[in-house]
């Protein structure tokens, strides 16, 4: 990403955040593994939306109207030893060099300088409750301030939430942004169209997640999020991630995986049949599934509100189920008494970004919010029928889920991970079986 652009980022939280006030936002802590490892590092999305900086121990501080400079990093000295361990440490220079601070400080000194850059400000916006530990830091410091207004010392008065602020930024997507998650989209499409040609019975599910982590890898991306290759019944399961079963001749397999490249993620599910053709049952509810989500499809575009593709797919999935005879009653009494939840309990999609799931309020003054071009979202309807369900057998065990990724435009959208084939003659002609 260019420089500039979180240099705009920056100005635009500043504009809102005004002269009175003032940020505070810690990096993300390392988190151990267990006893002397930690877990892989990856930034606090926000940390990283308005900075860029990727290291741990780091706070950055946004000052508006500062003579001497309005962003601040603290961060870690370079020290010889440690990076002769843990590779090469940012350090104070590079981060206004190639990071765009107007000042950096060693994070050893922010107890003595943060408070003064806190002095004469009205509020304090930062993102209270995601780190307790600095949170004390942070109520401390103020509570310092305070504790000298006898000598004439203005401490801030008001807590802010800085997430309002940046969310909403975040939830529209820059050209530069929609470009990363373009790339991220190709290299996850691209990944579950090469599965067609590796699924089979006999497979592990583990395996499977092996190829995903290859394709995810060999491309310097790393998953967004667990990898879920449930086949059988495991399809059924929503957040399945044991990985751990054999593929079964005749059942289906649902892949739910998505690569992060420079910190954007995508997020595609496909299902396919092990053995390289749907069973007449599979077919008639991936059919099912499949036209939910073009009629969910149909309804991204700016304008419309945010739920109105559930809405869209959730209709035509109650009329399906009612036809194929696995809820009773009328299609307007099944979607009103929330009938269709045993076989469909998710939403048709979130919105996405930096975070798989990523920030933005969904309804706005209690209405849903409508769309705009920027905006990137999911569209991922389902049905899942597990074993024991109080329905015909043959029905039983069937899970099925199809997810893409959009990106609102001026005059509709566009899918990103369309690449990724989803029609039943597609993925059978491609496995073999068509």
């Amino acid at each position: 990403m260019d420089k500039r652009e979180y240099q705009r980022r920056r100005e635009t939280l500043m504009q809102h955040i005004g002269e009175d006030g003032m940020a505070v936002l810690s990096a993300a802590p390392e988190r151990p593994r267990n006893r002397d490892v930690h877990h892989p590092y990856r930034q606090d999305s926000d940390f990283w939306y308005l900075t860029g900086f990727t290291e741990p121990d780091a706070v950055a501080v946004f000052v508006p109207g500062r003579e001497q400079g309005q962003y601040i990093l603290f961060s870690r000295e370079r020290d010889a030893e440690r990076e002769t361990w843990e590779g090469r440490t940012i350090g104070q220079d590079a981060a206004v060099s190639e990071y765009g601070a107007d000042d950096a400080f060693p994070i050893d000194d922010i107890d003595e300088i943060l408070p003064g850059l806190m002095e004469g400000r009205d509020k304090v916006y930062c993102a209270m409750g995601a780190d307790p530990d600095f949170d004390q830091r942070l109520i401390g410091w103020v509570n310092a301030l305070r504790a000298r207004a006898r000598a004439g010392v203005k401490a801030p008065l008001e807590y802010v939430s800085l997430e309002h602020i940046v969310h909403e930024m975040r939830l529209v997507k820059s050209k530069a942004e929609v470009a990363l998650m373009r790339e991220a989209a190709r290299v996850t499409a691209a990944a579950h169209e090469r599965l067609l040609g590796v699924i089979r019975p006999g497979l592990f599910e583990y395996q499977v997640e092996a190829e995903l982590l290859y394709d995810f890898r060999r491309h310097n991306g790393e998953p967004a999020y667990p990898i879920i290759a449930g086949s059988g019944a495991n399809a059924c399961v929503l957040h399945y991630i044991s990985n751990s079963d054999e593929l079964a001749e005749g059942d289906l397999i649902l892949i739910d995986a998505g690569v992060e490249m420079n910190g954007y993620a995508a997020d595609i599910t496909r299902t396919f049949p092990v053995s390289g053709r749907f069973t007449e049952e599979q077919r008639l509810i991936y059919q099912l599934v499949l036209d939910a989500q073009r009629a969910a499809l149909a309804e991204v575009r700016p304008g419309n509100h945010w739920n109105a593709a559930h809405e869209a797919a959730t209709r035509v999935l109650a009329e399906g189920m009612v036809e194929l005879g696995l809820l009773s009653g009328s299609v307007d009494e099944v979607i009103e008494s929330g009938d269709y939840r045993q076989f469909f309990m998710h939403r048709t999609g979130h919105w996405l970004g930096m975070d798989v799931h990523d920030v933005g309020d969904y309804k706005v003054d209690g209405h849903w919010r409508e769309l705009e071009p920027g905006m990137a979202l999911t569209v991922e309807p389902g049905l899942y029928i597990p074993p024991g369900s109080d329905v015909d057998p043959r029905w039983q065990g069937i899970g099925v889920r199809i997810e893409d990724n959009c990106v609102i435009t001026r005059d509709g959208h566009e899918n990103l991970t369309e690449a990724a084939p989803k029609s039943i003659e597609a993925i059978e002609a491609a496995m073999g079986g068509g």
